[in-house]
Order: C-alpha cells, then structure tokens, then sequence
C-alpha cells in the first residue's frame, strides 16, 4: 500500500477517555448499514499504525474479529446482553480493561456506533474504577466528554455499574 492511504484513516467519532490509553469509536468499517470492508482494513491499519495494542469489541456478534485477526492486531470480545443479567459481562469487561490499563497498553473499545450503550457501559468503568464516584458524576462527565445526553440505556448501564463490587486502581 502507497501514498497517503499508507497510514490509514481514523475510525469515526473516536474519542479520548483516558489520553494515550482508552479510546472509544464506531466499529472500525462503519456501522452495520453502512459497513465498508476497505473502510474496516483503512481504519484498522490506522489502529495499528498509532500504537493500539488491542481493540475491544462490544458487538453481540463476533463481527470484525477475523478482520482484526487477519490483520494481526490483538483484539477481545465482551458483548454486553442488551436484557436480562448485565452485571458478570459488565464485570468480565471492566476486569480486562483494568489488567489492559496496568500493562499500560493503548486500548479501543467500540459497539456498532458510538452511542447510548457505548458511552453507558465507559461511564459505568469509570465508576467501577473509582475514577468517578457514582452514576450521576459519570453520567455528567461522559456527556460532557461525547457531547451527547445519555439516554435510559445508557443510565441503566452507569446504574448497574454502581452496584457492582468495585476494585482500587493502582
């Protein structure tokens, strides 16, 4: 690959949580109605290129992972249940996420969009991190960061965050 597409394009609605480790976007390739296979391979070489160590995927389906495989960039897969018991993959998730941000490596996390469950389950980490002190701290924090107002789901899920046993960060 030559020329300016070299270094790939930034996935879009990409934003900072923690600079230089947490970042969150659109699922690298665009959203499922509008999904672009050389978009994917722009945005993840892109990924690559920038030093992500790993990117996270929230899909409910293991779309993207052999994408991310082929082109060989580390990647999970914690699909949050849009019903029913949220609590053990919200646990299963911010686990990995904290080991990832001891090793100080340099994450993505995304979902089909960038939206109201996105932004819900990064609030809900920064609760249980202790980075924030509960859903209405990160509830006002996160909408300020996104520019975007949180909505139910994405209230339940900082909610549900709050009640779960939390871990210091060290």
């Amino acid at each position: 690959m030559k020329g300016k597409w070299a270094a790939g394009i930034p996935p879009r609605h990409i934003t900072w949580v923690l600079p230089e480790r947490l970042a969150v976007s659109e699922r690298p390739g665009g959203r499922t109605n509008s999904h672009r296979k050389v978009r994917r391979q722009e945005e993840i070489i892109w990924l690559k290129e920038n030093g992500f160590t790993v990117v996270i995927s929230l899909l409910d389906s293991p779309q993207n992972l052999a994408a991310y495989q082929e082109l060989d960039v580390p990647y999970a897969h914690h699909p949050i249940p849009t019903t029913g018991e949220q609590g053990q993959a919200l646990i299963n998730l911010y686990k990995d996420l904290a080991e990832r941000q001891r090793a100080q490596e340099t994450v993505l996390i995304h979902h089909d969009e960038l939206g109201d469950r996105m932004i819900g389950v990064i609030a809900g980490y920064l609760i249980w991190t202790r980075r924030l002190d509960g859903a209405p701290a990160a509830t006002s924090v996160v909408e300020r960061l996104f520019g975007h107002q949180l909505g139910p789901e994405g209230r339940a899920l900082a909610a549900t965050a709050d009640t779960l046993p939390r871990v210091p960060i060290s």
